[in-house]
C-alpha cells in the first residue's frame, strides 16, 4: 500500500469523526488530484467550499479538478467568477488561460495569460505563450478601450428587459400548481420523460438510490410556440406536490452589470430552499445562448453563471427540478446539454388528434353548444398548436356574438360554425417547422432533431406540411 493511500484512508477516518472540516476535505481532495481521481477531488473540494465558501485557494483547485475531467467549461466558469473578485490569484488567470485555449478562445487566453505575468512573472509560460496568434495580442493592447465601450453598449442592449428596482428576485411567486397529468392531453413521450426523470425519483426514492441516482437535474422541451410547454411543467409540479417557479427573461435580465448574475444565483437560491420545486426557465435560448455567439463579456458570464448554477458548483441542488423551454434550442450554448444539466432534451410537438379533441372540449366547455364533432374538427386542423386551436375558438365565438347582436337571438355553436373558421386559417407552427427542417437536416450530426424529421414524415412520407 502506498503512503497516499494509507494518508488517503487516514483523511477519510478523520472526516468520518470531523465531517465539517473544511481543511480536512481539501487536503483530501489535493491527495486525490495527485492521483488523477478528478471526479472524487471535485466532490471533496465542493465540500470544502460548502463550509468555507470564501477560499480562493479551494475555488482555483475545483477548477484544475473539472479541467482535469475534460470539463472546460465548468472550470471556466469558477475561473471567471474567480478572477472578478477583489484579490484574485494569478494562478487563477494562468489557468484560465490555458482553458482558453482548449476552447479556441485565443483572444481571451492571451488576455487572461497577460493578467497572469502582470501579477506574477514567475508564471510565464512559453509553451502557452506560443500559442497566440498575432490578432490576439494587438486585441489585448486595446483591452481596456475595449472593455470600456463593450460595457456601454451592453448597457444599452439591456435596457428593454431592465427588472422593476422595486421588486426583489427573492420574493419571486411560488405557485402551488394543483393541475396534474391528467389535465394535459397527449405527451404521452414527453410525460413517461419527465416521471423518469423528475417524478419517480422523489416517489421511489429508495429504489434510485439502489442504483446510485438521486433527485435532481434538468429537462429541456422544444418545439413550436403555443404547444403547452409551461403548462406540461406546471402540470409536473402539481404531480408531485412541489413548489412551482416560473422565471422569465424579465426575473433574471438587468441593466447593471453583476445584477443579472446576483438574480439568477437567488432565483436558484429560493429554489433549493423551497425542494422540492419545480424550477421552470421559459425562453431558455435567451438565458443560454452560445457564448460563442456573445459579442459581450456581461452577457456571457450571464450564461457562465446560469452553467455554475446548474452544476451546484457551491451548493447542492437536490431536489431542484428544473425545466426549461425553448422556441430554438439550435441558439443554446452545447455546454447546456451536457450530462447533469439538460441531459434530457425532448422534443413537444403539436397536439395529437387525440389531444386537439380533448383540447377543443374544454375551450368549448362553457359556452352553448349544439352537436359539435369534436373528432372531426380535430382531422381538420393538424398541425394546429394549442395556441392556434384557441384563436379558432375566440374567432367562431365572435362570429357568433356577431350573428347574435344582428338578430337579437343567440345561437349555439355547431360544428359547421368552428369549421368555416378553420378553412380562413393556418397553423402558426408551419414557419418554425420550415426553420427547423433545415437544421434537422443539415445540422443533425447528434441526432437531436430526429424526432422532427420523424414528425415531418421525412424519411419517406409526403410531409404533413406537403399540402
Amino acid at each position: 500500500m502506498s503512503a497516499n493511500t494509507e494518508l488517503i484512508q487516514a483523511l477519510r477516518a478523520a472526516l468520518a469523526a470531523s465531517p465539517e472540516s473544511a481543511p480536512l476535505h481539501k487536503h483530501l481532495a489535493d491527495l486525490l488530484m495527485e492521483g488523477g481521481e478528478y471526479a472524487e477531488a471535485a466532490r471533496e473540494y465542493r465540500r470544502a467550499l460548502d463550509l468555507a465558501p470564501e477560499d480562493d485557494t479551494v475555488k482555483l483547485a475545483l477548477a484544475e479538478a473539472y479541467r482535469g475531467q475534460g470539463k472546460v467549461d465548468v472550470a471556466l466558469v469558477v475561473l471567471e467568477q474567480l478572477m472578478r473578485g477583489l484579490n484574485p490569484p494569478a494562478q487563477a488567470f494562468l489557468l484560465a488561460a490555458r482553458c482558453y485555449v482548449e476552447t479556441g478562445e485565443t483572444g481571451q487566453a492571451a488576455r487572461a495569460y497577460r493578467q497572469a505575468v502582470t501579477r506574477d512573472s514567475a508564471l510565464e509560460a512559453p509553451e502557452l505563450a506560443a500559442k497566440f496568434d498575432l490578432d490576439a495580442l494587438v486585441a489585448l493592447e486595446a483591452s481596456s478601450e475595449e472593455n470600456a465601450a463593450g460595457a456601454a453598449e451592453v448597457k444599452d442592449e439591456l435596457v428593454f428587459v431592465t427588472v422593476d428596482e422595486k421588486q426583489s428576485v427573492a420574493a419571486a411567486d411560488i405557485e402551488r400548481p394543483t393541475i396534474t397529468f391528467e389535465d394535459v392531453g397527449g405527451m404521452e413521450k414527453l410525460k413517461e420523460e419527465i416521471r423518469m426523470k423528475i417524478i419517480y425519483p422523489l416517489t421511489h426514492p429508495d429504489i434510485y438510490k439502489v442504483y446510485g441516482k438521486t433527485m435532481g437535474g434538468g429537462i429541456l422541451m422544444y418545439g413550436p410556440p403555443g404547444c403547452g410547454k409551461t403548462y406540461l411543467a406546471r402540470a409536473t409540479a402539481g404531480e408531485v406536490r412541489a413548489s412551482f417557479m416560473a422565471i422569465g427573461l424579465h426575473d433574471v435580465l438587468d441593466v447593471f452589470l453583476g445584477q443579472s448574475e446576483q438574480n439568477l444565483h437567488k432565483i436558484f437560491e429560493l429554489a433549493r430552499q423551497s425542494a422540492p420545486c419545480v424550477l421552470f426557465f421559459d425562453e431558455a435560448d435567451a438565458l443560454g445562448a452560445k457564448r460563442s455567439d456573445m459579442r459581450h463579456s456581461a452577457i456571457r458570464q450571464v450564461i457562465n453563471q446560469f452553467l455554475m448554477e446548474m452544476d451546484g458548483v457551491n451548493t447542492s441542488n437536490e431536489g431542484v427540478l428544473i425545466l426549461a423551454a425553448t422556441n430554438a434550442p439550435w441558439h443554446l450554448d452545447a455546454a447546456l446539454r451536457r450530462p447533469g444539466r439538460f441531459d434530457r432534451v425532448i422534443f413537444v410537438p403539436p397536439p395529437d388528434l387525440p389531444a386537439r379533441a380533448a383540447i377543443l372540449r374544454l375551450m368549448l366547455a362553457n359556452k352553448p353548444t349544439r352537436g359539435i364533432d369534436y373528432e372531426r374538427l380535430a382531422r381538420q386542423t393538424e398541425a394546429f398548436s394549442g395556441a392556434d386551436l384557441r384563436g379558432i375558438v375566440d374567432r367562431a365565438v365572435e362570429d357568433k356574438l356577431r350573428e347574435a347582436m344582428q338578430t337579437g337571438k343567440p345561437q349555439p355553436l355547431m360544428t359547421k360554425d368552428v369549421q368555416a373558421v378553420i378553412k380562413t386559417v393556418h397553423p402558426t407552427t408551419k414557419e418554425w417547422f420550415e426553420t427547423a427542417r433545415n437544421y434537422a437536416i443539415y445540422s443533425n450530426q447528434s441526432g437531436t432533431y430526429d424526432d422532427i424529421l420523424d414528425y415531418l414524415k421525412l424519411s419517406g412520407g409526403a410531409g404533413i406540411f406537403s399540402r
